[in-house]
């Protein structure tokens, strides 16, 4: 019953939000419904509950091991975001409120769908309620980022789809019933027709790994991430793309029960590389801060990616970097939003100084730097390491040697463009509206809440969430 209650107090809100009259007020029904899905959330990881092995909706292992990362991060979002709203009081909050606890709802439903047509429908509306988000700025360019990102994201949507058609037909060809539960679909195993698991593989793999934002079907993020607000790029990052992240995981683990779990992995491992060569190229040759974030989300959804492919070790590593990532992005995203409207640009050409206009959030943007280039002490250092170490341990030296390559590169384009911004003396033009921007508590201690997690990540990584993302290894990995 709890487990429902993530799905619809999130929507119940979003309703409510929608309803309600006051444009000043109504931003706080986004802390509040979010802190109730946060609490419930948790209470759920410490007391997991249990889902019946056909049950098309459960907080089961893997939605313990990721669910509570995305909640942890939609609450302090939430927070910042009565700050931001009360920043943009000339704009009606009404479908923005309403959109963004929608996705919250949507989100909880898709990684809790232990079905694979509920959890297309669940991540397909994810990818609709987030439209009205992006164009909030209702710039010329936002609006171009959103058909970009409706037209790019309908192409996985249509793939998706005819995958899970073929996964289902992939059952009735070989006898069994067409349940369409993943457990159903493990159960039968080896009986699935292999040549209809290996296209649904393709076909579902191309599909939500556009919804990661995996190279080359990554070309929406540059656009969405870099015209959005910050408080949507960071829920983007951190949230839309964990649930097709899951769904990927869900699905190869049908197909290692099938039978087909190297080639899998294989692919994975080929994709994942090449998302992070190409999100390396871009990062070397950007002049976009908030674009520098869209590629290295693409980074890092290709090493959330080489780690599933790794094995059991390699998939507790990513599902570690999905907790590390997921906050040292949010931490750094709203430090971009705070940066990109006290300069009113988000371009090196036109921006720097920025120590010495907003020096707080300019010191978390820095700081938030070194926190996903895995530097230590900070969570994606530790998470990354573990990757490493199972790349070795699985004998993928090759593979690691491409990693830490890219990984070097990305550094460098990352420190340019975070450098270029931060340092020099500011440029007389850089107003908004002529209007200085206030760093004030509520744009503040978000990101640096954000920022703190992810350095108590990888010092203090609690036993709960270790044991958590080993029990959801078994689940997707099981002993033979």
């Amino acid at each position: 019953m709890i487990s429902l209650l993530l799905i619809f107090v999130p929507l119940a809100g979003a309703a409510l939000a929608a309803a309600w009259s006051d444009n000043r007020t109504r931003p706080w029904f986004l802390p509040s419904v979010s802190l109730v899905h946060v609490v419930l959330c948790f209470r759920l990881l410490v007391v997991p509950p249990e889902v019946a092995p056909d049950a098309w909706l459960g907080f089961d292992k893997l939605a313990r091991a990721v669910l509570p990362a995305v909640s942890l991060l939609f609450f302090v979002c939430a927070c910042y975001g009565v700050s931001y709203l009360a920043v943009r009081a000339e704009r009606s909050n009404r479908v923005f409120v309403a959109a963004l606890l929608a996705v919250l709802g949507l989100l909880s439903a898709g990684h809790q769908a232990r079905h694979l047509g509920l959890l297309w429908i669940a991540t397909e509306a994810v990818t609709l309620a987030a439209v009205p988000l992006l164009h909030f700025n209702g710039t010329p360019r936002a609006f171009e980022a959103t058909w970009k990102y409706l037209l790019v994201g309908g192409t996985g949507i249509a793939l998706s789809l005819l995958g899970s058609f073929c996964l289902g037909y992939a059952s009735l060809h070989s006898g069994g019933s067409g349940d369409l539960t993943f457990a159903s679909l493990m159960a039968q195993g080896a009986g699935l027709s292999r040549p209809w698991v290996l296209i649904a593989w393709v076909l579902l793999l191309v599909g939500y790994g556009t919804k990661m934002g995996l190279a080359p079907m990554h070309t929406w993020k540059p656009d969405a991430y870099g015209e959005a607000p910050g408080i949507v790029g960071a829920i983007l990052a951190g949230g839309v793309t964990t649930v097709a992240f899951t769904a990927i995981l869900r699905v190869r683990a049908v197909v290692g029960a099938a039978g087909e779990g190297a080639l899998a992995d294989r692919t994975l491992l080929a994709i994942g590389l090449f998302s992070m060569v190409v999100a390396a190229l871009f990062l070397l040759g950007t002049r976009d801060f908030k674009r520098m974030l869209a590629y290295s989300s693409v980074e890092h959804m290709g090493i959330l990616t080489i780690g599933a492919a790794f094995g059991g070790i390699g998939l507790k590593a990513a599902l570690f970097h999905v907790w590390s990532n997921s906050l040292t992005k949010g931490a750094l995203f709203m430090s971009a939003g705070n940066i990109r409207r006290a300069a009113g640009s988000a371009s090196m050409d036109e921006v720097r100084g920025m120590a010495m206009i907003t020096p707080r959030s300019a010191a978390i943007f820095v700081a938030g730097m070194f926190a996903v280039t895995a530097c230590p002490p900070f969570g994606p250092f530790f998470s990354e390491l573990a990757l490493v170490k199972a790349g070795f341990g699985s004998g993928h030296v090759f593979a690691i040697a491409m990693l830490l390559g890219c990984l070097l590169f990305a550094f460098f384009g990352i420190t340019r463009v975070v450098f270029g911004i931060v340092d020099g003396r500011p440029r007389p033009a850089m107003r908004t509206g002529g209007k200085r921007f206030v760093e004030t508590a509520g744009v503040i201690l978000p990101p640096l809440a954000l920022l703190c997690f992810s350095l108590w990540l990888g010092l203090f990584t609690p036993p709960l969430l270790r044991e958590a993302w080993e029990a959801a290894v078994q689940q997707l990995h099981p002993a033979p």
